[in-house]
């Protein structure tokens, strides 16, 4: 196989690849190989030895040329872009045969662009904030992990007071400072949690200390930036009857509890270092997207790149299928929402993609070329101190055992894992830790 290569603009390279008679003779034999075995031609059972004058008669010598050349190119194709390290972005295109034996043919094929990046990248250095958790944000989470567990016993007892994250089913008007009714503010049987702060600011406080069948008339002001402009700053009265009181019944954070929320045995001083580290690590993750914005950013400045249409296309492209795919999760239509918008399909892509398309674009481009000129070592020990990692957020033994089989050695995971480290290492050469 000989090869000839121009490179020509916009990350286009030429190919005329050039098959000598011998290897098309090879290509034939295949052909021939493939058509004997799904062959349905009268008198020969599937799969037999056909004699090759009876498959030419049957399938006639252009077609079964035009099957060489389609199996050679196939395979001429890869044997080329692997010899000349080609990472094509699209099909390539055949732009001619220019001969059939031997068989010579022209491709033409889209590449990543050229990432140019002059050498004041190594003068780059950037700050980042040392995480920290304390002991109120480990008490916080505590306390959402109450609310969303928290379940609700009526009393019937007249005595008994509403208290902060008991709820109460209400009715309730809003009038004037004149008394007179506003429109489209009664509610009948409303269930309300006191603390959860869904309706005017004040207004549930105001409700601590309520009995079954109590009848308030309360003073509201609204606030400034309420999301009805028609309330805004206005002063108004609220008469609200209670009809319903259920209390509060918190769960105790038992062992059980804990082991029905995370699937570990665990005290509630152990299940606080856990939470800390779930919070450690959120921080982090966050703190590990807004550096990559920020290293990008200063990277761009002494990197020459230019993304060409296609590329771009097909990345907005894989942005919008994303898009779609976590919006049918949510029971939403893609037209349904762009209609909202009132914005076509193209519309939106060029409004609300192409820029963040651009940006995703080349920081994989320029992160590509820095392993190229960083080349960054993960060590086995790293590798699996991160799949323990993966492994410790679940339970389940089959969950377990198919992580095991996925994570193996030079499986397509672990090198994905792999790749992903080297990178996050890499990064992590930029920045330093704030004093």
């Amino acid at each position: 196989m000989k090869i000839e290569r121009k490179d020509l603009a916009n990350s286009i390279v030429e190919l005329i690849i050039e098959a000598d008679v011998k290897e098309v003779a090879k290509y034939r034999k295949k052909v021939l190989e493939y058509l004997r075995k799904n062959a349905d031609i009268k008198w020969f059972r599937k799969g037999a030895n056909i004699p090759e004058n009876v498959l030419i008669k049957h399938y006639w010598e252009e077609h079964i040329n035009s099957l060489i050349i389609e199996f050679a190119i196939d395979d001429l194709y890869k044997k080329a872009i692997t010899k000349e390290k080609i990472v094509p972005v699209a099909q390539a295109e055949i732009k001619e045969i220019i001969s059939q034996n031997p068989l010579k043919i022209k491709l033409e094929v889209e590449t990543l662009p050229k990432v140019e990046i002059s050498n004041d990248y190594k003068k780059i250095k950037l700050k980042k904030k040392k995480i920290t958790v304390s002991n109120d944000e480990v008490k916080e989470a505590l306390k959402d992990i109450e609310k969303r567990f928290t379940t609700f016993k009526e009393v019937t007892d007249k005595r008994s007071k509403a208290a902060m994250w008991d709820r109460v089913t209400i009715d309730t008007q809003w009038y004037d400072l004149e008394w007179k009714e506003l429109a489209n503010t009664n509610m009948k049987d409303f269930p309300l949690i006191l603390g959860s702060k869904v309706l005017v600011p004040w207004f549930e406080e105001q409700l601590v200390g309520s009995k079954l069948w109590d009848e308030l008339n309360l003073d509201i002001e609204f606030p400034k930036d309420y999301h009805n402009a028609d309330f805004a700053w206005k002063k108004t009265k609220f008469y609200v009857k209670i009809k319903k009181l259920e209390k509060a019944q918190k769960p105790e954070f038992t062992e059980e509890f804990i082991e029905q929320l995370r699937g570990k045995k665990l005290d509630l001083d152990g299940f606080k270092k856990l939470i800390k580290e779930e919070i450690k690590d959120v921080k982090e993750s966050n703190q590990r997207l807004e550096n990559e914005i920020k290293l990008i950013k200063e990277l761009l400045k002494v990197t020459k790149i230019e993304i060409w249409a296609n590329l771009l296309k097909q990345q907005i492209d894989k942005m919008f299928a994303e898009i779609k795919e976590n919006m049918a999760k949510q029971w939403i239509k893609m037209k349904d929402y762009l209609e909202s918008l009132k914005l076509t399909e193209e519309e939106y892509k060029e409004k609300h993609l192409k820029e963040d398309a651009k940006l995703r674009l080349s920081w994989e481009l320029i992160l590509n070329k820095l392993l190229e000129l960083e080349p960054v070592k993960v060590t086995k020990e790293e590798l699996d101190k991160e799949i323990k990692k993966i492994k410790e957020q679940f339970q389940n033994a089959e969950v377990l055992k198919r992580l095991e089989e996925l994570y193996k050695e030079w499986n397509k995971y672990y090198e994905e894992l792999k790749r992903r480290l080297s990178m996050r290492k890499l990064i992590d050469k930029f920045f330093e830790e704030e004093k």
